[in-house]
């Protein structure tokens, strides 16, 4: 939007005063009316009127600059190449014909015709710069950076890069000082409103963006970055009331019609994004990332890594998603792959927690955290939960996070507390959060609430595993009633000496704890009836010493 011009770069005075006639009648705005009023549409319609009586080579330059601005650019485009065809480059045509390309994304040949056009000028250096920008030539950035001046086009065109770049503060340090040159310039608030809204200073933008909407309310891309700044501060129906005024409007109006569809996807939490995303991938540039997104919460992985495996960072946001991306499919394969996957992630989380820029930002400390997840390093992880632990206290992903690395820490009295905080029912149902929250149980002495999360569950692999960690667990422990019947219900499911030595085991030491007084007298019924169960001869052996101690002390046992 910082290429858009306030003049034509191909009229001349006498075109403009060739159509100040142009109204049939007084009751029809002049056309000067509708470009002071940025009615393009009105513009359009009152040109392709005067066309149709009167062909004329002025009337289309000014037919393809309305609907430039009004962001038909395919149109545009449509219009200055028959004048091409019909004229040459005469009227920086090329150059008019290298913004179009450029806004409808296809830079490579923005740049063919950008070299077709002769003449030089300020915009032809602007387009080049921003053209390096789109196409990695870090070279020709530079270079087209120092034949900027100082006037107010070329410095947007800095301010924009340093915005696309993440450079948010840069950009703002520009608008700011071009505002104070000139305060009638009204939409530099919108872009200082649009880097303290990347900055996540929702408030800052809501205050500077009102600026703005006070003068132009039926501005579409202000209402979009009104709409967003109230997603952030409030919730999604908060932030769809917003777009309501502009809806209606904003039908035919290109892009901003994009921007519209594509915010409405997520402030209804990814409703209809399959119909709606995939068309705006590569013209939104959020699009890509939140179609990604939406296939993280649909637990396909793999779709989310072909959408983003090519995709090359450049700022905190992308490399965040690209590093989870890469953690889910790791960690879902089992492949000779798995390393290389996990490697990625944790290289992208290292590079976003380790920037200066990040370091001390939520999201960094975040990324830093995952980076030594994935290492296995969970002191460190928990050095940088620890420090964000307040602002996060109520979100169930960062709970479930913080949980497993103080069970791998041996820190279960806290585990225990911060699995128990999660809501999130998709998470509860999750083995990891089942088998780790029983292991805090079986080591905070609550054996017997970690043998009821087994009892709740499904028969199949999970269930077994499970039992198989509370076996032992409970064994270690000295747990060895909870230890006994888990490696009971081990031998039944499926035979193998170990469970038997195991439930052995754990049946001697009940005996001994009833021996020592730490476990009540009733348990040896149990204990005979889980012999009762096993097919092995010792069986027989323990169950006649067990009766015959009983004997001895009176203890009456079945």
């Amino acid at each position: 939007m910082n290429l858009s011009r306030s003049k034509p770069a191909i009229t001349t005075n006498a075109s403009l005063k060739h159509l100040r006639g142009l109204s049939a009648t007084r009751n029809v705005p002049s056309f000067e009316e509708f470009l002071n009023k940025r009615d393009y549409t009105g513009a359009l319609t009152l040109l392709e009127f005067k066309q149709f009586q009167d062909p004329n080579v002025n009337i289309e330059l000014w037919m393809a600059y309305c609907a430039f601005h009004k962001g038909d650019y395919k149109k545009a485009l449509n219009i200055y190449n028959q004048v091409y065809l019909k004229n040459g480059n005469s009227n920086y045509i090329c150059l008019n014909l290298a913004c179009c390309y450029f806004y409808l994304g296809m830079y490579k040949e923005s740049k063919e015709m950008l070299q077709k056009e002769l003449e030089s000028c300020p915009l032809k250096i602007r387009l080049n710069f921003h053209l390096s920008h789109k196409l990695s030539d870090e070279t020709g950035l530079m270079d087209h950076h120092e034949q900027l001046l100082d006037i107010i086009e070329d410095q947007l065109s800095l301010a924009a890069i340093h915005y696309l770049r993440a450079h948010y503060q840069e950009s703002i340090d520009i608008y700011k000082r071009l505002l104070l040159q000139n305060r009638d310039n009204l939409a530099l608030n919108v872009y200082i409103a649009l880097c303290y809204y990347k900055l996540d200073y929702y408030d800052v933008s809501q205050e500077v963006l009102s600026v703005y909407l006070n003068q132009f309310p039926d501005s579409v891309i202000a209402t979009n970055l009104k709409a967003c700044n109230h997603f952030r501060l409030y919730n999604g129906q908060a932030a769809e009331s917003e777009l309501k005024t502009i809806t209606d409007q904003s039908t035919n109006v290109g892009f901003g019609h994009d921007l519209v569809k594509h915010n409405l996807v997520v402030f209804r939490n990814g409703e209809g994004a399959m119909q709606v995303l995939p068309g705006l991938i590569d013209v939104v540039a959020e699009a890509r990332l939140n179609l990604v997104i939406h296939h993280l919460k649909q637990n396909d992985t793999k779709e989310a890594y072909d959408l983003i495996k090519d995709l090359q960072p450049a700022v905190p946001q992308e490399y965040i998603l690209k590093g989870v991306v890469n953690a889910a499919l790791g960690q879902e394969m089992n492949s000779v792959n798995y390393s290389e996957y996990i490697k990625t992630a944790e290289e992208c989380f290292q590079l976003v927690g380790s920037s200066s820029s990040e370091c001390d930002t939520i999201p960094g400390r975040q990324c830093m955290a995952a980076a030594f997840f994935l290492a296995n390093q969970f002191e460190e992880v928990l050095v940088y939960l620890t420090s964000i632990k307040s602002y996060l206290h109520a979100d169930d992903t960062f709970n479930f996070n913080y949980a497993q690395a103080k069970v791998a820490c041996d820190q279960f009295k806290e585990a225990e507390e911060t699995f128990l905080l999660i809501q999130d029912e998709a998470i509860k149902a999750d083995y990891v959060y089942v088998s780790s929250l029983c292991r805090c149980y079986v080591m905070n002495g609550k054996p017997q609430s970690a043998w009821e999360m087994y009892l709740k569950m499904e028969t199949g692999s999970d269930s077994f595993n499970l039992l198989l960690l509370i076996a032992n667990d409970c064994y270690r422990m000295g747990e060895f009633w909870y230890a006994a019947k888990a490696f009971d219900m081990l031998d039944r499911l499926e035979p193998n000496p170990e469970f038997w030595e195991g439930k052995r085991g754990a049946i001697v030491g009940v005996f001994q704890g009833v021996i020592a007084k730490k476990f009540p007298v009733d348990m040896l019924g149990d204990v005979l009836q889980l012999l009762r169960n096993s097919t092995s001869s010792q069986s027989d052996h323990i169950a006649k010493v067990i009766r015959k101690w009983a004997k001895e002390k009176r203890i009456s046992v079945i």
